[in-house]
């Protein structure tokens, strides 16, 4: 009697087993479904808080850079004529790049008016587009 009782656990064991192996198809559709709700929350944030960040950066660069034009006027008394001739004269290391044209070429430059001398008097983003409050890129 006692290989009968035998058999009969070992069944048991057998009938057992392959629903303690893995997941079922639900539990997977359950943890999919919740995966892709928690990344439906979490990648718009992450892409606008990217571009906010380019946003701040270009603002930065261009607060700089301005300040920059403004020391070289008054140590030379006259603008530069390039935004190269600030990298020459060691006002600037490397030209800023725009974060949003991933350019330091893509500077819009202002000149100044007429009495005064020099080619760059200001400069602006030379990206298409708006800011995330609104405001238009060449504006800034």
């Amino acid at each position: 009697m006692a290989p009968a009782s035998l058999v009969v656990q070992v069944t048991d064991l057998q009938r057992a087993a392959p629903a303690s192996r893995g997941f079922t198809l639900i539990e997977m559709i359950v943890a999919m479904a919740i995966l892709a709700l928690l990344l439906t929350i979490a990648v718009p944030r992450y892409f606008d808080g990217l571009d906010r960040s380019k946003d701040a950066v270009l603002m930065e660069n261009l607060k700089v850079t301005r300040d920059v034009i403004d020391k070289f006027y008054g140590d030379n008394g006259r603008y530069p004529d390039s935004l190269g001739e600030l990298v020459d004269k060691r006002y600037l290391r490397a030209l800023p790049v725009d974060p949003i044209t991933q350019s330091s070429r893509s500077w819009v430059i202002v000149p100044p008016e007429p009495p005064l001398r020099g080619q760059v008097y200001d400069l602006h983003s030379g990206a298409k587009g708006h800011t995330k409050d609104g405001r238009p890129y060449s504006m800034l």
